[in-house]
């Protein structure tokens, strides 16, 4: 009877225990290519929960975080997902890939899970109108009207080329570019897909330089655009390269090395820069991490759930949904709030340029 009894006792405590922490997770390419972006989503959202643990957690129970690899692939995105969902979490800061996070939702949306991403900004991705999903960063219609614009006020009467890599981020950034390049009466000499994942891009540079283009905007990812203007620079050919957000990360110039000098990009403000942040990114400094890219959109998006749990009171999926419409949240990023779709109501796309080994505002 004392064996049964004390048996009792440890599954009550176990349960109590289990009762007493919050499951959530953060989802991303933690593996592969992308694995530095990745990095970053972890790095930011580990940081977030010691931070609301260190606080008190939410609702007085402490958080949890699980990681989960989805490799920026729509297969395995939708197999993190659902291990996430197994896990037991109620919310994910995730995913990185717009082709990741667009299959996911679906997964999220049939258990009930609230999703914000830091960095997924296919339009696609809210316009599907499910009810659980948020993000934190901007979409890339809003992006591809800057770039268009940009393209057109100062390369109008150049040959510009539009390059893409087939993925629902780079297609469709490439695409809304152009379709805002083409209002404007400018036409681009190139539209064309390339294949991600190669070494090597001379064949392609070699291509573009034999038509003689001088612009070059390209939909993609930043281990690709490195290897494009490394390529260019070798062989002496000063195409200007433009692309998109994913281009500000640490290891774009890494792999580019001095042929990064001068590639321009559109990026959300530096939250960096910010006030709110100052402490945040002298603690990451402090443990020897820069919080460049999207690390800090992940810290975003953890604090901004925490605060519409402590809001609504609850840890019930359509409470905090409500919370998160009705309210503003003061977060690393500023202060922010959404809209019906689950958007932010600002849109804040700002140009970059890389110089001398990092990348700055664009004056």
């Amino acid at each position: 009877m004392r064996r049964l009894l004390a048996a009792v006792a440890i599954l009550f405590a176990l349960q109590c225990q289990a009762q007493a922490e919050v499951l959530i997770g953060v989802a991303g390419p933690m593996t592969g290519k992308l694995a530095w972006t990745g990095t970053q989503l972890r790095r930011g959202a580990e940081m977030a929960v010691a931070e609301i643990n260190g606080a008190g957690g939410v609702l007085g129970q402490q958080v949890r975080l699980v990681v989960a690899d989805d490799y920026c692939d729509p297969e395995q995105a939708v197999a993190a997902a659902r291990k996430l969902v197994s896990d037991g979490a109620v919310f994910v800061i995730g995913h990185y890939c717009s082709g990741a996070s667009i299959p996911a939702s679906e997964i999220y949306e049939e258990a009930g899970v609230l999703q914000i991403s830091p960095s997924s900004t296919n339009p696609k991705l809210t316009e599907q109108g499910r009810a659980n999903v948020f993000r934190v960063c901007s979409r890339d219609d809003a992006q591809g009207v800057k770039a268009g614009n940009y393209l057109a006020d100062h390369w109008g009467d150049k040959r510009i080329a539009v390059l893409h890599d087939g993925t629902t981020y780079g297609k469709g950034l490439a695409d809304e570019t152009k379709k805002q390049l083409n209002r404007r009466g400018v036409s681009e000499a190139i539209y064309r897909s390339y294949a991600p994942g190669k070494d090597d891009y001379s064949a392609e540079i070699a291509a573009l330089q034999a038509t003689g283009i001088a612009v070059l905007y390209l939909g993609g990812y930043h281990t690709e655009a490195a290897l494009m203007v490394r390529a260019a620079r070798d062989r002496a050919y000063p195409v200007q390269m433009i692309s998109g957000d994913d281009t500000a990360t640490e290891e774009f110039g890494l792999i580019a090395g001095p042929a990064a000098e001068g590639t321009l990009f559109t990026f959300v403000a530096d939250p960096r820069r910010n006030a709110e942040a100052a402490g945040v990114v002298e603690r990451f400094r402090a443990d020897n991490f820069e919080p460049d890219s999207w690390t800090l959109h992940s810290y975003g998006a953890a604090e901004v759930w925490a605060q519409a749990v402590g809001k609504a009171g609850s840890l019930e999926l359509e409470r905090v949904i409500a919370a998160l419409r009705q309210n503003q949240f003061d977060t690393v990023l500023g202060r922010i709030d959404f809209d019906e779709k689950g958007d932010l109501t600002v849109q804040n796309w700002v140009w970059y340029v890389w110089k001398a080994g990092e990348y700055v505002p664009m004056k």
